[in-house]
């Protein structure tokens, strides 16, 4: 190790041989291609709970010169203040002076924060910053975990140690299709369920960038680079580009599979236990309770998957690398409860939209029918397109019915904000919008969806009905 010859002395002669050492051990670490100077990437590859913007903003704070970068005078200069201010925060935190923080102190401090947290709470926080397994945080690890977050105030440092990571219902129909007995036996189930995946992946893919922004205006509201539609667009192009409007689908398509496979086979065997040895076909009331157990069972099975959809939906550039990343990341940082962050206010939406939705839809198939009655001998089946319409339109009602608690459990799931880690989070989100935004604000995020259903609704249409011919699948 070798000490550097810095440009402004007077930093390094008030420091210990020992913090002069340290420093100078800290920026050769960083200083991977020992060019004498560091950027953000440098600074990302060891820190890496650190998120990008964080980084950014030390960076600029340390660049005196405005270079882009830092050398080694304008690291110590940023190091030596910015430690200075930590350790008077610190100080203030350890309240029995023993020079540890214990988990009692850390929830006496949050708590004179307004935040109340459980020990749980409190263990995972600890954990996030002792290195050392001392089931207490030193100094030393308190420095190295803030070294480089921007700012000095305790209310900033502590949000950010909370949510320093970071997540739909009214999407498909929580009722799947009813199979009769030959389709059954023939496998012409499993045609039709394969088009349908296809298809929503294909729709899905097509109308990504708009449920991105619906997300957006679910989590963050309409404020800032997101005020309007095509500000919202401008801003999230010229952080990541064109492709960062698909951020979050892949993950949107994967968990197609096993959420329909889980619902199909949840629905069925609900059905059989409500018909029992009968071969009646069920009321609507008895749909709707079979769709709803159906949509729980599903939406329990792969919950998580929409954990990490809503992460990757919202994150920056550089933020994760990937599905199995996030995943690691998360669990890392929050522990295995963060993959059911929102799964209360999501159990809570899926009866009232599986009601509306299928009680909607019957009611205007039926209408249809009675206004167009079928020849004899050609059923009681009205067009395809009648049926999507239907189908559009009462997944619509269902959607308006249910959105304030999907808007909720996203904001859960996307774990920004101190009301979002309330006890009772789902009341607490709610309140909180209701009174900076008015009841209106349960419905941001509305318009994008909204405006993706017709497209996202006839590119399904006519993308099932090509694979399912190719299939040979024909209903009966």
């Amino acid at each position: 190790m070798k000490l550097r010859n810095v440009k402004n002395p007077a930093t390094l002669e008030k420091l210990p041989v020992h913090d002069e050492q340290r420093l100078s051990q800290l920026f050769d670490q960083l200083d991977k291609d020992q060019n004498g100077r560091i950027n953000a990437d440098d600074i990302m590859r060891v820190f890496q709970h650190i998120p990008e913007q964080h980084v950014k903003e030390s960076l600029e704070k340390a660049d005196v010169l405005k270079s882009g970068d830092v050398d080694f005078a304008e690291f110590v200069q940023y190091i030596v203040e910015h430690e200075k201010n930590l350790n008077v925060i610190f100080s203030k935190l350890d309240q029995n002076r023993d020079g540890m923080l214990d988990t009692a102190e850390i929830r006496n401090s949050f708590q004179k924060l307004g935040v109340d947290l459980d020990q749980p709470e409190a263990d995972r926080l600890l954990k996030r910053m002792d290195a050392n397994g001392s089931l207490t945080i030193t100094f030393d690890e308190f420095r190295d975990y803030f070294l480089w977050y921007p700012s000095a105030k305790v209310q900033d440092l502590f949000g950010y140690w909370k949510h320093s990571t970071f997540v739909d219902l009214g999407e498909d129909s929580l009722v799947p299709d009813d199979f009769t007995e030959k389709e059954m036996v023939t496998g012409m189930w499993w045609r039709h369920l394969v088009a349908g995946g296809i298809a929503g992946c294909v729709s899905r893919t097509a109308t990504a960038p708009l449920d991105r922004i619906k997300t957006f205006y679910q989590v963050f509201g309409k404020k800032g680079e997101c005020e309007t539609l095509a500000k919202c667009f401008q801003s999230m192009i010229k952080e990541g580009g064109y492709i960062s409007l698909w951020r979050g689908n892949g993950m949107n398509i994967l968990k197609i599979a096993p959420e329909s496979a889980v619902k199909f086979m949840s629905y069925e065997q609900i059905k059989k236990i409500i018909k029992g040895d009968s071969e009646r076909e069920l009321h609507i009331w008895e749909r709707v309770l079979a769709g709803a157990g159906a949509g729980a069972f599903s939406q329990s099975a792969i919950y998580p998957m929409e954990v990490i959809k809503t992460r990757l939906t919202l994150r920056t550039t550089g933020q994760f690398d990937g599905i199995f990343h996030a995943a690691r990341k998360i669990y890392r940082q929050e522990g295995f409860r963060a993959f059911y962050r929102g799964y209360a206010p999501n159990l809570m939406g899926i009866l009232p939209y599986a009601g509306i939705d299928l009680a909607v839809y019957e009611t205007l198939k039926r209408w249809y029918i009675a206004r167009n009655p079928p020849k004899t001998g050609t059923g009681q089946k009205p067009p395809a397109l009648v049926v999507l319409g239907c189908g559009m339109v009462s997944s619509i009602c269902g959607q308006v019915s249910s959105y304030p608690l999907a808007l909720v459990k996203t904001k859960l799931q996307a774990n920004v904000g101190p009301v979002a880690m309330a006890e009772n989070a789902t009341l607490a989100v709610m309140k909180n919008i209701v009174t900076q935004e008015g009841f209106t604000g349960l419905y941001r995020g509305m318009g994008p969806n909204f405006m993706k259903a017709v497209p996202a609704v006839s590119i399904s249409y006519v993308v099932y009905e090509h694979v399912r011919e190719a299939l040979g699948g024909h209903m009966t």
